[in-house]
């Protein structure tokens, strides 16, 4: 199943796709694509069962396919092909930081550079969101079972700001640097997390390539590993890292984001989105 939110920001109405891609109207069963409607298995089943019946919603603009998380949990040096082209070992436990929820946007609105910008990336990744509450939970496959669906996503960075600092937050935490989309895919529609091809083009030209079989850490692991951490609430967010082609590896001159630049995202049965950059 496919939940969507569709409208202008901040009056965005829950929405599931039907069989022929129609936006179909599931207010009446939600107020949202949030914490609530995902933890309620019930629920869900009901959308599911009854979408093709409800009224078709207007679908101008597609808004994240989640409302605001509770927080957004960032994986970094995740993928092999990644740490190899920095050249660095893959790291023997997950490297973790925070993004705040209001750098969440749509799938196609604009990405905004920050005052002075010199460095903003690109990080095409698989994020995960928690359906079922984990707390210190050990057993992976158990972790798994507690995902409630899974969206494309863009882990925008501010190099310059991110070495800047102490901590990996200055190049982070920027409005628009988190965008997702088009659609939730519910997680019984995606039997391995592990197998999905994922990519990344700027103005056109591939970027990006990968597979979420080359992560370091899967899926079911990483969520046991954060669990340990913290308590993963329904509605959060976990990005999983980026395989190797960000800008910020290239020779120079590296080709840093520029206003009027088009980022196309695109990971495997989630669908794709398309940002252009403004200053």
């Amino acid at each position: 199943m496919r939940l969507v939110r569709v409208g202008e920001p901040g009056a965005e109405r829950p929405g599931v796709l039907d069989a022929a891609d129609l936006v179909r109207d599931v207010s009446g069963f939600a107020h949202d694509i949030d914490g609530d409607l995902l933890a309620d298995p019930e629920r869900l089943a009901a959308v599911e069962a009854g979408r093709e019946a409800l009224p078709v919603l207007s679908a101008a603009r597609f808004g994240p396919p989640i409302s605001r998380p509770g927080k957004v949990v960032g994986i970094g040096l995740n993928y092999r092909c990644h740490a190899a082209a920095a050249g660095v070992e893959p790291p023997t436990e997950p490297i973790v930081f925070l993004k705040p929820s209001s750098g969440i946007t749509g799938p196609d609105d604009e990405i905004v550079l920050p005052p002075g910008s010199t460095g903003t990336d690109w990080e095409v990744e698989l994020g995960v969101v928690v359906g079922t509450r984990l707390r210190h939970c050990s057993d992976p496959a158990r972790a798994l079972r507690a995902v409630a669906g899974y969206v494309a996503a863009n882990d925008v960075t501010e190099r310059r700001h991110l070495t800047s600092g102490p901590t990996w937050a200055r190049g982070k935490c920027h409005d628009t640097f988190s965008p997702i989309g088009p659609w939730l895919v519910t997680a019984d529609e995606i039997p391995d997390p592990q197998a999905l091809d994922l990519g990344l083009r700027v103005n056109g030209t591939p970027r990006q390539q990968g597979s979420t079989a080359q992560m370091v850490f899967g899926v079911a692991e990483l969520l046991a590993h954060l669990s340990g951490l913290m308590t993963l609430d329904p509605g959060d967010l976990v990005l999983t890292g980026t395989p190797a082609g960000v800008a910020a590896l290239h020779p120079e001159p590296r080709p840093y984001l520029r206003p009027r630049d088009v980022v196309e995202v695109e990971v495997e049965h989630l669908g794709r989105h398309r940002s252009t950059v403004r200053g």
